[in-house]
């Protein structure tokens, strides 16, 4: 597919790649050999920055051979072929290399494209300790600044201020240390994310012991998560001398702090592992971490001190492809041991939250409408626990069951099985008289016989609701507890004021509908409650979601919300990347079609239901984020402005006026409309 749409440089991300070639010992020839076909294999793929091990073209384990001239005349004749075979090449490289200049022996990194080379960065930190004898034949770059290196008869920029940048490629900016340079305190990758790179990289040698392997994961993942940077990390493999190591190769790329791939070790074919990054939602990030623009001015502004090294790199605007997984649910972890972790998280925030409010405003009740729908379901449940964890009886939640017009015997008989199964104080409110009272005091045509069933109808009896439980709680000396979730108040989808909107807490409004439904099964899975209450939470996950406030149809239908507003799987999605990462429409649009456009490809969370694992094309996916982009920027933020107090619980961001999000309640979504309308095919 041609239209720009497709192509990942359109959207700001940068197909990287850790290689790991079959090492020699010192055959600089056949180094350079290997490299090249790495490189070759690497430019078919489309990548665009391609990280090669420390001293991959000299060897590193060969010791005093390093002082040898005859060596270090092969290296420089390495270097060579590897850029003259580059003019092929859409890829940078990035090479390790040991240079002489100005009589000292330099352990050094090489970015290389096009044809030439762009510049030389010499490593900072040499280790001299246990098994490494490095300050025996190499000099450290440390200060070594605006110098430059003659290779191949040009004057080429060498010294460790060096930072790279493709002019017609936006984000591709990126920065080498080597090996030890990222074990110091002071990586001197940090100084270069902070002078503007996006992309750190590290050229190692790193021989292999039992851990060592765990240790470079950490110290990537930290990396990259504390300098809010990508960060490609190379370690050499078999090939290099055993005498006193043993080297197995390890390949990882991470992006703020989350593996994206990591290699096979300790093979004995070459190796090569691709990801793209995303560097537009670095910006975003740093944008968002204040405490990056600090830290940046208390060291003296890196970007006024690195020179910024230029180069043409002729961006791809067709599909290649995503080499990238993107989580469907980005709320809830593929990995069953994550996703425990977080749901257990998750449900303790609340429950903690919870107790702490029912102290503090010494309620001696906890008034909850409930439903039987999934909201609601979790806000009682966490209920009940914040019940037990302050040693007071369950018999202290005062739970209501409200049948409206549209309530349909299911959902009322499930909010019952609940509620006495939990064994809380249950009792029922019939609203429709006093909602047809209401509808007759303000001349509705429903209270003439009418099938009306318009927005009227339906606030009518969300507020009555609303204003039982605040009346209910005033005399039973009580907070009313709210249910709605983080995707209703992302959409709006709640009566503002007397209605669901409101409440004296909202439990739930941290997290979204995606997360709740895990951390039901959570709480099943893991036994929170006993096998009647685990029972009727299944039943409930089962139904669908629905707010019942409109009668079914001729056919039978009941009133579905999703038929209105669109999946909550696509919305919860659409709503992590507009709120945490603050990304264009057509962005969240090209990796929702990645995500969800096919249901065989790709990882799902080990407890989602199979019929839950559904796909949805492109046209689909742009329809229903139009319709959020509207919701979400124009006609809800009103709602949220005025939201209770709910504590927050995922980093995927929050919508309290008073935390994550501040926007103005009459704003308009013409900007983020017309650039989806604009860039979507």
């Amino acid at each position: 597919m041609t239209h720009p749409f497709y192509a990942i440089h359109t959207h700001g991300l940068i197909r990287v790649a850790a290689a790991t070639p079959r090492a020699s010992v010192g055959d600089t020839a056949a180094n350079a050999a290997a490299t090249i076909a790495l490189a070759r294999e690497a430019d078919a793929r489309g990548v665009d920055l391609v990280v090669f091990p420390e001293l991959n073209l000299t060897s590193y384990a060969i010791d005093d051979l390093h002082l040898q001239t005859a060596q270090q005349r092969a290296t420089v004749a390495a270097i060579a072929a590897v850029v003259a075979a580059s003019a092929e090449f859409r890829s940078v490289l990035l090479v390790g290399a040991a240079l002489v200049r100005n009589g000292r022996l330099y352990n050094c990194a090489l970015a290389i494209a096009g044809g030439r080379i762009l510049g030389v960065v010499p490593k900072t930190f040499l280790p001299n300790y246990r098994e490494f004898y490095e300050k025996r034949w190499f000099a450290s770059g440390a200060g070594l600044t605006g110098l430059t290196i003659q290779l191949g008869g040009e004057e080429v920029p060498f010294g460790t201020d060096l930072i790279f940048a493709a002019r017609d490629l936006p984000g591709f900016v990126f920065h080498a240390e080597i090996c030890e340079d990222y074990w110091a305190p002071t990586p001197p990758s940090t100084a270069g994310a902070l002078a503007g790179a996006l992309i750190c990289c590290n050229l190692s040698a790193s021989n292999i012991v039992i851990g060592k392997a765990r240790e470079r994961a950490m110290l990537a993942a930290a990396q990259s998560a504390r300098a809010v940077c990508a960060y490609v990390y190379s370690a050499a493999g078999p090939g290099e001398s055993t005498t006193e190591v043993a080297w197995d190769g390890q390949g990882l790329i991470h992006e703020l702090g989350e593996q994206l791939a990591g290699s096979r070790r300790f093979t004995t074919e070459p190796e090569m592992v691709v990801a793209d990054v995303d560097c537009e939602r670095i910006v975003q990030e740093r944008l968002r971490f204040g405490t990056f623009n600090d830290a940046a001015v208390f060291a003296g502004n890196p970007e006024t001190r690195f020179r910024r090294i230029a180069f043409d790199h002729a961006p791809v605007r067709e599909d290649g492809g995503l080499e990238c997984a993107i989580r469907r649910f980005p709320f809830v972890p593929n990995d069953p041991a994550r996703r425990d972790d977080d749901c257990y998280e998750a449900f303790n925030i609340q429950v903690e939250a919870l107790s702490k409010r029912l102290v503090s405003a010494h309620a001696e009740t906890i008034v909850i409408g409930v439903s039987g729908g999934l909201d609601s379901t979790h806000a009682l449940i966490v209920a009940a626990k914040a019940m037990d964890r302050l040693g007071r009886p369950r018999s202290a939640i005062l739970g209501f069951t409200m049948p409206g017009f549209a309530t349909g015997e299911g959902t009322k008989a499930n909010a019952w099985a609940l509620m006495r199964a939990l064994g809380i104080t249950a009792e029922e409110i019939d609203i429709r008289p006093a909602a047809t009272r209401m509808l007759e005091d303000i001349g509705h045509p429903f209270s003439d016989g009418e099938p009306v069933y318009d927005i009227t109808f339906e606030n009518v009896q969300a507020g009555l609701r609303t204003d039982y439980l605040f009346r209910l709680a005033n005399q039973r000396r009580g907070i009313v507890l709210g249910t709605g979730d983080l995707s209703e108040m992302a959409l709006g989808w709640c009566t503002y004021g007397v209605g669901d909107q409101m409440s004296h807490y909202a439990v739930n409004a941290g997290v979204p509908k995606t997360l709740i439904q895990f951390l039901i099964r959570w709480c099943i899975r893991t036994d929170q409650y006993d096998a009647a209450t685990d029972a009727i939470l299944s039943t409930i996950l089962a139904q669908e979601i629905s707010p019942e406030l409109v009668p079914p149809g001729a056919d039978g239908a009941l009133q579905s919300t999703e038929s209105m507003i669109g999946p909550y799987a696509l919305n919860d999605f659409f709503a992590h990347y507009v709120i945490r990462h603050g990304l264009a429409p057509s962005k969240i649009a090209f990796l929702a079609w990645h995500a969800w456009r096919d249901a065989s490809v790709g990882d799902w969370p080990e407890d989602l239901p199979r019929d839950a694992r559904v796909a949805y094309d492109l046209p689909t996916i742009r329809t229903w984020l139009e319709k959020f982009l509207v919701r979400f920027f124009t006609t809800s933020q009103f709602k949220r402005s005025a939201m209770p107090n709910g504590p927050k619980v995922s980093a995927g961001g929050a919508l309290s006026p008073r935390g994550d999000w501040r926007a103005p309640s009459d704003g308009i979504a013409t900007v983020w409309i017309e650039e989806l309308r604009s860039s979507v095919p």
